[in-house]
């Protein structure tokens, strides 16, 4: 059993109101004059009154009984009792409140979403608040809002709660447990609250400086979503789009694919529990054209979250991929001539054309890296920063490590190749030398780094620090790969061949007219003005929405962008029951967060019945007393 605890227990000295009540109850006592016969038989009872009178009175009086009654409910209410929870209840709690994009998903017996059942449980939480508690709601998604400061304001709490809304990203941990961190560095936080679905990180590189009481919502009903939507250029005018399609259960249904408002294709799925399903169509098409994926159930009723049947992707006019390849460079030259897609410069008997504009440069030449491009790929060149940094040397050298995350040197293996005449470094130079100057080394040998990049705001840069033909790489397996790895780089730098779907989030940079300012137009009614920078380019664009954007000022035409939600995570909702972080690992609490629950309304109704019983003894109608009656008239 839990005892009352009181958040208010000052207010208790307001009982010492009885004792005016009491005084006032004496001080008005009248007793009525009655004329009888003889006082013989009355002695006794006269001799009791006089020794136990006012406790006769008091005795009597229900009136008495029912304002002192009432007037103690009232100092209790006053000092707001409770009965305890389970749980320490601490004064300063950040509740933490998933709103990514899966907690739309809805329940098919209730038709709640997990957001709804989220907002129901904190809003208890809110309404059970103590007189010394305070509350901070945070927004959690790839970021973190801080919708209040700490407040035990019930109507600010409320009102932030009842404005937030779910957005269609991928949720992530780290923002909001570092906001956390920064509000523990204000006020004293001993724990915080994460209300979630479970479609979070199961690993957040976060050391807890806090308790963190992980409270999981129930699962919602089953889904299956599109999460991958893209497309690739395999000749002048074709197009082989790709998509993928996942479900949390055992799912049926039909993918339907439009171009510009006409669906030109559909194509079954039946999917198990755990299982993916790629679904490929073909597209032709020389210009621009907007292709648009849409999801539909076998059984209406049998997908819980909408934002995740549609997909959008705009594909752009339909050219090959413009490489430049120095004419002393024959290995790579006869690789790109056997690449579908590809228009090779300079073409044979031709003038070199060094004002066009290239996807990607491969060149042995220093001067070549003063060609227009996206990507470049400078075999033996050291970079003119760097070459204070490195010296040439005459010994045998092979690789040790390499990136195989990165696109360039994916699925490459080059632990057997050995190379001649590498650069190596300057005695006392090591890596961090080479990152000073914007170089990171992603492949490295016995005797230093061998192939450094470097990313600017307009290009892409590799700098092997040897020449391929002074190796064993080109008679290798890896060299047609990395061939092939640079094809595909600068078809997605330069977005030619390969399109992919984009995520929300932030729309990706758009080139535009230099210092202009641009209307964003997003679903829902959205706006936003963004200035384009000096380089013309509009970025940070948020896209919490899925749905298409619509840019629109200056001189330029109206543009559209589409953003899609193409999240595993999100559409598959399948739930984390614990979350590590870097030092301890927090399970999902195993029953709901139990809160403090006041009682002073309840006593206050009590007080508020005992007053209406009072007043109806006081007004009701009294019966004459015959004996009394009979008295008064002999009299």
């Amino acid at each position: 059993m839990s005892w009352l605890g009181f958040s208010a227990i000052a207010n208790a000295w307001w009982l010492l109101l009885l004792v005016p009540l009491l005084v006032f109850y004496f001080l008005k006592l009248k007793r009525p004059r009655v004329g009888v016969s003889s006082l013989v038989l009355w002695q006794a009872v006269v001799n009791d009154q006089r020794v136990n009178s006012p406790f006769q009175k008091f005795r009597r009086n229900i009136l008495l009984w029912l304002q002192m009654a009432v007037l103690i409910l009232l100092v209790l209410a006053a000092m707001q009792p409770f009965v305890p929870s389970t749980v320490e209840q601490a004064n300063y709690q950040p509740v933490l409140i998933d709103c990514s994009a899966s907690m739309a998903a809805t329940d098919p017996l209730t038709g709640k979403t997990r957001l709804e059942l989220a907002k129901e449980r904190v809003s208890d939480l809110i309404d059970s608040l103590n007189a010394d508690q305070q509350i901070s709601l945070i927004g959690v998604h790839s970021s973190a809002d801080r919708l209040t400061e700490f407040t035990g304001n019930r109507r600010i709490l409320h009102d932030a709660l009842d404005a937030m809304r779910v957005r269609d990203i991928q949720s992530q941990l780290e923002d909001a447990f570092r906001l956390t961190q920064a509000l523990a560095k204000t006020v004293p936080v001993e724990s915080a609250v994460l209300f979630s679905d479970g479609n979070i990180p199961d690993k957040v590189r976060f050391a807890l400086p806090f308790g963190v009481n992980y409270q999981q919502l129930p699962t919602a009903g089953p889904n299956a979503g599109i999460t991958a939507f893209n497309a690739r250029l395999t000749s002048s005018q074709d197009w082989d789009v790709f998509l993928r399609v996942e479900s949390s259960t055992d799912f049926s249904g039909q993918i339907v694919l439009l171009q510009d408002g006409q669906q030109i294709g559909e194509q079954p799925f039946v999917l198990s529990l755990g299982e993916s399903q790629r679904i490929v169509f073909r597209v032709t098409s020389q210009i621009s054209t907007a292709l648009e994926a849409r999801l539909v159930p076998g059984n209406a009723h049998s997908d819980s979250l909408p934002t995740d049947n549609v997909a959008w992707l705009d594909l752009p006019p339909a050219r090959p991929l413009r490489v430049y390849a120095s004419p002393q460079l024959g290995s790579f030259r006869r690789a790109l001539a056997a690449t579908p897609g590809v228009d090779l410069f300079p073409k044979p008997k031709q003038p070199e054309q060094r004002s066009v504009r290239y996807d990607l440069v491969i060149s042995d030449k220093r001067s070549d890296a003063d060609l227009i491009a996206s990507v470049y790929f400078l075999v033996g060149v050291t970079p003119n920063d760097a070459e204070s940094l490195v010296e040439p040397a005459s010994v045998l050298t092979k690789f040790l490590d390499w990136d195989r995350t990165t696109p360039l040197l994916r699925h490459m293996q080059l632990r057997d190749v050995k190379i001649a005449d590498a650069a190596q470094p300057v005695a006392g130079v090591d890596v961090g030398d080479f990152e000073e100057v914007g170089y990171s080394t992603i492949a490295s040998g016995t005797n230093g780094p061998l192939i450094l990049r470097k990313r600017s705001s307009s290009r892409l840069a590799f700098h092997t620090l040897f020449h391929t033909s002074r190796s064993t790489l080109e008679f290798r397996v890896a060299f047609p790969v990395l061939v092939a790895n640079l094809v595909q780089l600068a078809r997605q730098e330069a977005s030619v061949g390969d399109v992919g779907g984009v995520k929300t989030g932030v729309l990706p940079a758009v080139d535009l007219q230099a210092g202009t300012t641009y209307e964003i137009t997003g679903p829902n009614d959205s706006r936003q003005t963004v200035l384009a920078n000096e380089d013309g380019k509009l970025r940070g664009v948020t896209a919490n929405s899925v749905g298409r954007y619509g840019i629109s000022g200056g001189e330029a035409e109206q543009l559209t962008v589409a953003a899609n939600l193409l999240s595993s995570a999100e559409s598959t909702l399948t739930p984390v029951s614990s979350i590590e972080f870097d030092e301890q690992t927090v399970a999902s609490a195993g029953e709901v967060l139990t809160t403090d629950r006041p009682v002073w309304s309840i006593v206050t109704l009590v007080a508020f019945a005992l007053l209406l019983v009072e007043w109806w003894f006081f007004q009701r109608p009294r019966t004459p007393n015959p004996a009394r009656a009979a008295t008064a008239k002999s009299n």
